[in-house]
């Protein structure tokens, strides 16, 4: 069940992210490098954790004109990650380009092919928020996200990111195939703020809901004790698999 849990290392001290790995050991696979430690350590993060033998999700969200962002992924690829995250709302033209890009640096470089993921509407954005944000826009903040993993769909994406609480449609309008990767996830029992974020859910439900691989940041990274909390959420993935068995 550890292939499901992907852990964001949302820190700023290559000291401590490294005694995170290391302490999580083979508990870990899958690390998640957004916009903190990539800014600062830039692709020496990534090396690190495959030199470790990790699988690494780029999690900067590109979002610029299409030749920008199919560049960026070229780059992306040569440094080895297995996700790579873009902002689905970027348009059709920019996620088939970043879909040809892929296709096309992953041969020339030889190496295997990473998954591309469109960003949805960030886990951050409540309903009363996205008015706010978008003003008339006809869509409630469900039916824009899943308007928007069709759209990536239709580009040949390989999925999306997108809340718990949007799983369950977008299996129904996608398909099984469809990766959905989820972060907002917060473990059972309490406990943990939800700092940020606003449409949330506990592995167990993420899991049962369809999500195939979860996002969580801070309630293992900003714990005392991060393998025992890694062990619990591991035990609340494998309790959402096991009833969805």
């Amino acid at each position: 069940m550890n292939e499901r849990l992907i852990v964001s290392l949302d820190l700023s001290d290559m000291s401590q992210i490294q005694a995170l790995v290391e302490k999580l050991n083979e508990r870990v696979l899958y690390y998640k490098i957004g916009a903190i430690p990539f800014t600062h350590f830039g692709p020496e993060i990534v090396s690190y954790l495959k030199q470790k033998g990790k699988r690494v999700m780029l999690d900067l969200k590109y979002h610029d004109i299409p030749n920008t962002v199919a560049r960026a992924c070229e780059g992306a690829i040569r440094m080895g990650v297995d996700l790579i995250t873009i902002h689905a709302s970027g348009g059709f033209s920019m996620l088939e380009e970043s879909v040809k890009a892929v296709l096309t640096g992953s041969g020339q470089e030889g190496t295997g092919k990473p998954r591309l993921l469109g960003i949805t509407v960030l886990t951050s954005i409540d309903e009363a928020y996205f008015s706010d944000l978008f003003g008339n826009i006809q869509r409630t903040l469900a039916e824009q996200v899943i308007f928007l993993a069709q759209l990536a769909r239709s580009a040949g994406l390989d999925g999306v990111v997108a809340s718990p609480q949007e799983i369950v449609p977008i299996r129904q309008c996608c398909g099984d195939d469809f990766l959905i990767v989820t972060p907002g996830i917060r473990p059972e029992g309490g406990g943990i703020s939800q700092d940020d974020q606003a449409r949330t859910m506990t592995p167990k439900e993420a899991i049962q809901a369809g999500a195939d691989y979860i996002v969580i940041g801070r309630p293992i990274v900003k714990v005392a004790d991060p393998v025992a909390a890694t062990e619990a959420i591991l035990k609340e993935i494998e309790d959402g698999h096991r009833k969805t068995a």
